[in-house]
């Protein structure tokens, strides 16, 4: 397998940053160029202390797009189509983008969720990563879903890590607002639910309830708690087996029957399921870490995927147990 030459438009960000960490490692990858308006001319270490000694890299303004194999977008939601109409990358050149710009999948993108559309991002081309919040909770019920046992609106709350919010400061996202604090935002109208009917949609046509999501923002930086739950007639052993055959195939989804908590994806690209039966509802508990499964971790799995990789390479990553 020859060396992917890759580069990174938007590379200071929290993703952009996972981005480098995961690719400066990766057996695969040749991190050509980073990119970022903001922080041209500084040393990789200078904006990212972490990796120091790792990289000889430094963040320019300029897109070189000559042969190049692959570019991953990591500009804030609304900047990726207008970057593109401006920019003119080789034919064959691999574009994943991890805004919400293309995930309704126009512009010939193909969704990247890798446990539900996998022979498509295969043969793609241009990639639209999905959101954070969409991973967890599609994951959470995709099988259900698929089964057609949500004949009723789907409840489901979420609460998410300081660093989904990104690297720019805002009242929310300073500690003294974050610490020893848990809030509400968007409710029942957040962002993600398109991208997540649409998902629906595509497993079961006949799929049109409500997916009443409760966000919450949390007072840790990483990570993805989702509940979600809905009546349901059979067995807690029936749904395990259901789930159990949705994902046998998938890389990084597992389903666990003992009780699962956050810190065993933090700083990794698995996303852990659990499912109780209680009170005539089928309850999934699912947790990722919001920027590996949630954004950067899928991103590099589904550029895996589309040059033919093993879908793990550059992802053995340990989690944070304690």
């Amino acid at each position: 397998m020859k060396t992917i030459r890759t580069g990174i438009v938007g590379a200071a960000g929290y993703t952009g940053g996972e981005l480098v960490r995961l690719l400066v490692h990766h057996p695969h990858v040749e991190l050509v160029w980073i990119h970022s308006n903001s922080q041209k001319g500084k040393k990789l270490e200078e904006v990212h202390p972490d990796l120091i000694g790792d990289a000889s890299l430094v963040f320019t303004d300029q897109v070189d797009s000559k042969n190049l194999d692959l570019v991953f977008l990591c500009l804030p939601h609304g900047e990726a189509k207008p970057f593109l109409e401006k920019q003119s990358f080789a034919e064959k050149t691999v574009i994943i983008d991890l805004s919400t710009d293309f995930r309704d999948e126009s512009n010939g993108f193909v969704y990247g969720l890798p446990e539900t559309n996998k022979d498509q991002i295969q043969q793609a081309l241009k990639i639209a990563n999905p959101g954070c919040f969409a991973t967890c909770i599609q994951l959470a019920v995709a099988p259900a879903i698929k089964q057609g046992w949500v004949q009723d609106n789907l409840h489901v709350s979420g609460i998410t890590g300081s660093t989904g919010a990104g690297k720019s400061l805002s009242a929310t996202t300073h500690f003294s607002h974050r610490n020893q604090n848990v809030s509400v935002y968007k409710l029942f109208t957040h962002q993600h639910l398109k991208e997540i009917n649409q998902t629906f949609g595509k497993l079961n046509t006949g799929f049109d309830q409500q997916v009443l999501f409760v966000p919450y923002r949390g007072n840790f930086t990483r990570g993805i708690w989702v509940t979600a739950y809905f009546p349901f007639e059979g067995s807690l052993e029936e749904a395990y087996q259901v789930y159990g055959d949705f994902y046998q195939n998938a890389a990084y989804t597992h389903v666990s029957k003992n009780d699962i908590d956050l810190k065993q994806v933090v700083n990794t690209n698995k996303c852990l399921v659990h499912l109780k039966k209680e009170a005539g509802q089928l309850v999934a508990y699912a947790a990722i870490d919001n920027l590996l499964k949630g954004a950067s971790g899928q991103a590099v799995q589904n550029m895996n995927l589309a040059f033919g990789l093993e879908e793990k390479a550059g992802l053995q990553l340990k989690s944070v147990a304690f």
